[in-house]
């Protein structure tokens, strides 16, 4: 049977055990009705999708467990419910125009099964005096629901990644963020830095152009992933427009266990992207946006059947972008993504293949620079003259397919992979400290950065019980292969000498000698040129081959109604090949078991309590200043929490506590691909994360996190880039009734403490202030189309990003004017 627990999403079946539910207990609608006509209305938000993932939501909505046969409802599909409702009528709603039909067996559960037909009796059993025991059941086959829940509100109720199976948040032993495309759309975000604005523990900082550093628990969170496996090698990748994603899914922990091989370390966590994938249900979609500096959008999401039979499905997103720019003046900016997918459905098979086409050229984003140790000698004069072609470009190639087989009852297979091409070529003017009072050295510099690299995943899943034990246990093997070039040239290191003073540089840099007042803006005497003439050296890095494997054991354990544990093994191997100095080849090869093990108990269906111990593994693949692999670095989490479903389980709340120990860190001592770094110290980082999303009230939905974090390098240098407190609110509230019910409106604030910088040439630190930020909108609905008026940073406040150094101060935009819009024709 299809066995549906609140607040544990477990699917089984096996018509046996329905048949002997419905002959022992021959209940009628309404008798002993745990929702009856009578109960309360509830607000439902359940969208089109199949029956049985339908029957999952209402489930979880109503607090109600679903029993029902699979194959009774397998070929089903539901036009949804939504409104205030009592659960009954939701559910009535949900059955309208099936053969199927609700029965209640007791006061906390409802059976759904077909209607009964002459001659199509259910059989009784032998003997009808005993009582039914629905834990006597045994479980059979588990149906894999991924993606069976549309998110239409800010709350989400599943996740995949994590587990590499469809998982209920409470039932998982960790923080997990997930941004929907409801929050999406009602904070008019327009990026992935955006997006993550609002999530507990998180920051971001500005590059020199392209996609934006995440921090997340104090340490740099890598390129991310793309539905679960990884979505950079070089940080030279830029993410796809946000009308391409499903949703976003932010993971706090290490995430080694999960064979993310992406650059930097993931010791914090990581962030995955879920992208929009083929499906039956018709979607026309026409989006568009126009801002001050951001130029105009415009994107199209296509999906729906492409065989009559609905075997064939089909999803096609495009966008394009044009005319970005930055109040500096910085212009060019525009952009380009193409996406088709394909799938096809069999009775137990399922193939999907898809391609990715990403192309940006982004405007370096407005800064200033320092002439000394503290942010009150910023230069007033941000930029130089004539650089109206300051921008970097971005090409990323995907493609990608997905494997699912049903072998029996109890036994599935998944297989998951891509292949990834991406180049990046920018030019930029910044600048070094030369020690020349409010001189500094303007470097013309340009990089050129190709790779590619493929990701193979497999799991091999079943499923088994005994006694009030369910066992869902995932064998899975992954291996990726990656090739870091370069143009043709090759990377270069480049050694500029201003005087006594000598910085290193990455990338391929070339050096205009000219100087320059920033004070007044005016270029200073020709005899100046001499004080800063370039000394150069270059040193080749490209063509280092990286190769990351692992081999997965998963366990996650559902002992009765209220622990949950989740165990997992992986052995991991890491190979970089590379050569030394003179040409000669050189291999490095790293291998370790990297551990997991977590609990969650539950004192009630809507209170979860857990702990969780994870082990983090990276093997760094960047290069050291001398071209050479970095030591493998390792980290060790310790997180307990609870996780407290309120407001009738519409919204959440969630929190942690952890602590974070590494054994050292990476420097990053070029802000440019490809990046050089050198080991830095071991660190503990701890804190505390709060974070609560979901409705309130009708037509009320809030989304709220705060951070407390404390960070302790071994050798008692100051943490830079990492504020100690950290706020996020937003709320939107939409009319329900009289002349005002087409109006929505909404705002949020965010708010951090200080934190601290360092200079690039002596190291003094220097303060960063705090800073807070208000921005807002109001909505207008219609019966297909939306359109959303903003205003962001309200008080054109001075906003600059978390973390960096003197040659380079990235400011926020400051107030800016937002128009978004969609239409679904």
């Amino acid at each position: 049977m299809q066995h549906i627990l609140r607040g544990r999403r477990r699917v089984t079946t096996g018509a046996l055990a329905l048949a002997l539910v419905l002959a022992l207990r021959p209940a009628v609608a309404g008798e002993g009705s745990p929702t009856g006509e009578g109960g309360s209305t509830l607000p439902f938000a359940i969208s089109p999708q199949p029956m049985a993932t339908a029957l999952l939501a209402w489930g979880q909505q109503a607090n109600v467990q679903v029993l029902t046969a699979s194959g009774a409802i397998a070929n089903w599909r539901t036009g949804g419910a939504s409104g205030l409702l009592t659960p009954d009528a939701a559910l009535d709603e949900l059955l309208e125009g099936t053969d199927l039909e609700r029965e209640s067996y007791d006061a906390h559960t409802v059976v759904v099964r077909q209607r009964q037909q002459a001659g199509n009796a259910t059989p009784a059993p032998v003997d009808s005096y005993i009582a039914f025991d629905p834990h006597s059941i045994t479980p059979l086959a588990t149906v894999d629901v991924r993606g069976i829940l549309a998110d239409d509100g800010f709350k989400a109720d599943t996740s995949r990644t994590t587990t590499r199976t469809e998982s209920n948040l409470t039932d998982v032993p960790q923080s997990v963020s997930v941004v929907t495309r409801e929050v999406i759309a009602s904070q008019q975000a327009v990026s992935i830095g955006d997006v993550a604005r609002y999530v507990a523990g998180v920051q971001y900082v500005d590059g020199y152009g392209g996609s934006p550093l995440f921090l997340i628990r104090g340490f740099d969170a890598g390129n991310g992933m793309t539905d679960g496996m990884p979505n950079g090698i070089a940080r030279t990748e830029d993410l796809p427009p946000l009308i391409g994603i499903e949703r976003v899914e932010v993971l706090r922990g290490p995430e080694a266990i999960l064979g993310d091989a992406s650059q930097n370390n993931n010791f914090g966590g990581s962030i995955n992207v879920v992208m929009k994938r083929p499906q039956a249900d018709t979607v026309r979609t026409l989006t568009w946006s126009a801002g001050e500096y951001d130029g105009a959008r415009l994107g199209l999401d296509l999906a729906g059947k492409a065989s009559t039979d609905g075997a064939w499905t089909y999803r096609l997103v495009a966008a394009g972008q044009g005319a970005e720019h930055t109040p500096q003046g910085h212009g060019n900016g525009r952009g380009a993504y193409l996406a088709p997918s394909f799938a096809w459905q069999g009775s137990d098979t399922r193939v999907m293949g898809g391609l990715e086409y990403v192309d940006n050229r982004v405007p370096s984003p407005e800064h200033t620079v320092l002439l000394g140790a503290s942010l009150s000698t910023a230069s007033p004069y941000r930029d130089l003259p004539e650089t109206a072609d300051d921008y970097s470009t971005y090409r990323t190639t995907r493609a990608v397919f997905e494997f699912d087989h049903e072998f029996g009852p109890d036994w599935s297979f998944h297989s998951q992979g891509q292949y990834v091409r991406q180049h990046s070529d920018g030019r930029n003017w910044s600048y070094t400290a030369g020690g020349n009072g409010p001189y500094l050295v303007p470097v013309s510099r340009t990089f050129r950065y190709k790779g590619s690299y493929w990701t193979w995943q497999n799991d091999l899943r079943t499923s088994f019980s005994h006694g009030n034990t369910t066992h869902t246990v995932l064998l899975g093997f992954d291996v990726a292969r990656t090739h870091a070039g370069d143009s043709g040239g090759g990377s270069t290191v480049e050694t500029l000498q201003t005087n006594d003073v000598q910085l290193d540089r990455g990338a391929q840099i070339v050096t205009t000698p000219i100087a320059f007042n920033l004070l007044t803006g005016a270029r200073m005497s020709e005899k100046f040129d001499s004080l800063v003439a370039p000394v150069t050296t270059v040193q080749d890095l490209g063509g280092s081959w990286q190769t990351n494997a692992g081999l997965y054991l998963q366990d996650q354990v559902a002992i009765g109604e209220r622990w949950n544990v989740l165990a997992a093994l992986r052995r991991t191997t890491y190979q970089l090949d590379t050569h030394w100095e003179d040409g000669l080849p050189r291999r490095q090869r790293k291998s370790r078991w990297v551990p997991r093990l977590g609990v969650v108990y539950k004192l009630t269906p809507a209170v979860a309590l857990y702990a969780d111990t994870a082990v983090g593994f990276q093997p760094d693949p960047l290069l050291g200043k001398d071209g050479q692999p970095l030591p493998a670095v390792t980290s060790r989490q310790v997180e307990v929490g609870g996780k407290f479903d309120l407001f009738d389980q519409r919204a959440r709340l969630t929190a942690a506590v952890y602590r974070i120990r590494v054994d050292h860190s990476v420097d990053l001592v070029s802000p440019e691909p490809p990046f050089f770094a050198t080991p830095g110290p071991g660190q503990t980082n701890r804190g505390v994360e709060l974070e609560f999303t979901g409705n309130v009230a009708p037509g009320v939905d809030v989304l709220a996190s705060l951070t407390e974090t404390r960070i302790h390098n071994y050798d008692d240098s100051r943490p830079t880039g990492t504020p100690k407190h950290q706020a996020a609110i937003w709320g939107s509230y939409r009319f329900g009734s009289g002349p005002v019910q087409p109006w929505g409106v909404a705002a949020g604030v965010l708010a951090r403490s200080r934190s601290y910088g360092r200079t690039s040439t002596d190291g003094q630190y220097f303060g960063i202030p705090g800073q807070a930020s208000v921005e807002t909108n109001v909505t207008r609905y219609g019966e297909h189309w939306r359109v959303t008026l903003g205003v962001k940073n309200l008080f054109a406040r001075t906003l600059y990003a978390v973390n960096f150094d003197d040659t380079f101060v990235p400011i926020r935009q400051g107030r800016t004017v937002l128009l978004t819009g969609s239409y679904d024709f």
